[in-house]
């Protein structure tokens, strides 16, 4: 907390032993007044058959969503490889997806989508929970969706990534990845972060690191384990802060961590970051990919196979925050390797902490 003080020195009108009163006002403390709320209906079964999806939403009460998540569970057994996260979104009423014209898409959204996809195996374990990141600020009260999109991706094992930038004098605040058509079981969103619209981050293909500020663009990756697929399409959604709005004041701070997974067909890897003392979290990403994504273009990861599971607010442990937590201060990553064995294969986390400067 920075607290500044402020003294003003008054002439008085009467005179106490001879001297002029000088009259010190008391310092005025200034703090982040930025809070969130998570909101989860819990868990939807599905897809119950292969090459489907089932879409399931949580709603914020009050406040506006800045980010949100999903994860799933995948039972044991040959099949479990099968479920895969085809969405994480914001939405303006809990079911309609904006997939129309690029732009800005939204204002005050309260509704996140987490979708779930099914490949060629499916079991009665299969379901999505999503989350919802309510966001409350005396700073910004009004927040706007930007959409991208891209074709593809159509061939085997190549990813195909799309940026969102936000608008000009905004703050990013988090974003969300989807892919379609589910009918297309191989394919899926392997990487949602934020980035940067400059050469430094190739405009959107480097993510942003640990310790950078101010992100102010949002990147969804597609990829499409066994290839195919005409109308294959990749979307990129940022959440940014309203028009209007001097974000002069506000810093995003990004803490990012990756780790090797294991190279066994059918293992998951679970990595979290946290926000520490920088700031608030208010949203974060994930990706399973080829390694050094904020140093280098992102790359895919080792196998066709692989994909996400999840990625949502959690605790230390990489354990999801229940529904109306206002304490969440940690983003976690889920991804698995699919049904065969992948080596130079990567799990990547983000999480977004703000602070308004209010």
């Amino acid at each position: 907390m920075e607290e500044r003080t402020l003294r003003r020195f008054a002439m008085g009108r009467a005179l106490v032993m001879g001297a002029v009163l000088a009259l010190a006002v008391p310092g005025v403390a200034y703090a982040n007044t930025v809070g969130v709320t998570v909101k989860s209906p819990g868990a939807t079964l599905g897809p119950t058959t292969t090459f489907s999806e089932i879409s399931t939403h949580a709603d914020c009460g009050s406040g506006l969503i800045s980010g949100g998540g999903i994860e799933q569970a995948i039972g044991t057994g040959s099949a479990s490889p099968g479920n895969h996260v085809m969405g994480t979104e914001p939405s303006s009423d809990g079911s309609t997806e904006y997939t129309g014209s690029t732009g800005v898409v939204g204002t005050d959204n309260t509704h996140w989508l987490g979708i779930g996809g099914s490949g060629g195996a499916v079991n009665s374990s299969f379901s999505s929970t999503p989350y919802a990141v309510c966001f409350t600020s005396n700073l910004i009260d009004h927040t706007q969706t930007v959409m991208n999109k891209a074709a593809g991706p159509t061939a085997a094992a190549t990813p195909v990534a799309v940026t969102a930038t936000c608008p000009a004098n905004t703050v990013l605040l988090g974003g969300g990845a989807r892919t379609t058509p589910a009918s297309v079981g191989s394919l899926k969103p392997i990487a949602s972060f934020p980035t940067f619209n400059n050469s430094a981050h190739d405009y959107g293909l480097k993510a942003a690191a640990d310790g950078e500020t101010n992100p102010d663009s949002w990147t969804a990756v597609g990829w499409n384990g066994g290839g195919g697929g005409t109308s294959n399409e990749t979307y990129a959604y940022a959440i940014c802060s309203g028009s209007g709005i001097n974000v002069s004041g506000v810093t995003m701070k990004v803490h990012y961590t990756e780790v090797s997974t294991s190279s066994s067909a059918g293992a998951n890897t679970v990595v979290t970051v946290g926000c520490g003392t920088d700031g608030n979290l208010v949203s974060g990403g994930a990706a399973t990919s080829g390694g050094s994504v904020t140093t280098t273009d992102f790359t895919g990861p080792g196998s066709g196979g692989d994909h996400l599971n999840g990625s949502f607010p959690s605790d230390s442990g990489g354990n999801p925050v229940s529904d109306g937590t206002t304490t969440a201060s940690y983003w976690t990553a889920d991804a698995h390797a699919g049904g065969a064995g992948s080596s130079n294969t990567y799990a990547d986390v983000w999480a977004l902490c703000a602070d308004d400067g209010v």
